[in-house]
């Protein structure tokens, strides 16, 4: 999916939702767990319940590592789902990665081959060569940790450089010497929104993926108005309020209703910055 296509999607759809799919089998409904495969029987119904609302899905790999041979096949067959039935869905793998040369290479053939995802987040603390392996493949994207929504962010990301910038700043900088709006997103946590505005100086194209609305604590609205870009440019995703909403056989329909609540909110900030 490139550019062009992703902000079509969010402009038919009203919406910039990204679903988290961190699934953690001791969480979903307990009536599932006599299923052959109950993280993916969830994910499918939480797929199903949330397509209409959402641009992205966003697995996130550790869940599903931690299930070792069985985990992989069910991040596969949810992928491969999506993929099949949502075809126009927007695929990131929330994984992490940061190596570098063959390494990195290995990592991205993993996720963008194998597991036909449209995006990965990469760590760039080891610079570009733990990240210019990614960017080699066309038609698919690296989403960088920029300015995160976890507690401790501050303990590298905020430390001020010699330049008398925040470090982060420094990697959205370079950033732009290895890639481009085109196969380049950013991650930013809602938590941070105040930033969101020396952000878009650095990078006013780029789409931003922002995690931290709902159970972090973080404002869509103050997001949008501090980062929203002409073509909208945010991905938000919302995963622990939306997938855990209900614990009952109907745990999907409650889905369903959280991520239309999202998705209304979004539309109507749309609207208001004349992007709908």
């Amino acid at each position: 999916m490139n550019y062009d296509a992703l902000c079509e999607q969010i402009k038919r759809k009203r919406s910039f939702l990204c679903v988290g799919l961190d699934t953690d089998i001791t969480k979903i409904p307990s009536f599932l767990l006599k299923e052959e495969d109950p993280v993916f029987e969830f994910n499918k119904r939480i797929i199903d319940a949330t397509a209409q609302y959402a641009v992205a899905y966003k697995p996130n790999i550790a869940f599903y590592e931690a299930h070792g041979v069985s985990g992989w096949k069910s991040l596969e067959k949810t992928i491969n789902y999506i993929n099949l039935i949502y075809e126009e869905i927007f695929v990131i793998a929330d994984a992490k990665r940061g190596d570098i040369g063959n390494t990195s290479k290995m990592y991205a053939r993993a996720f963008f081959e194998q597991l036909s995802c449209d995006a990965i987040t990469v760590a760039p603390y080891m610079g570009k060569d733990s990240v210019s392996p990614f960017l080699e493949f066309s038609n698919k994207w690296v989403i960088l940790l920029a300015l995160t929504s976890n507690q401790s962010a501050s303990d590298f990301q905020l430390l001020e450089t010699k330049n008398d910038t925040k470090l982060y700043e420094d990697v959205l900088k370079k950033s732009l010497e290895w890639g481009n709006k085109n196969n380049l997103m950013y991650v930013v946590g809602a938590t941070k929104a105040d930033h969101l505005k020396e952000i878009r100086k650095l990078v006013p194209d780029h789409f931003l993926l922002i995690p931290g609305v709902g159970a972090q604590g973080g404002s869509l609205k103050e997001v949008a108005e501090n980062g929203m870009n002409e073509n909208c440019g945010l991905l938000v995703n919302s995963a622990r309020s939306i997938i855990y909403a209900d614990s009952s056989t109907d745990f999907d329909r409650m889905a369903s209703k959280k991520a239309n609540e999202l998705q209304s909110e979004m539309a109507q900030l749309l609207r208001n910055h004349r992007i709908v």
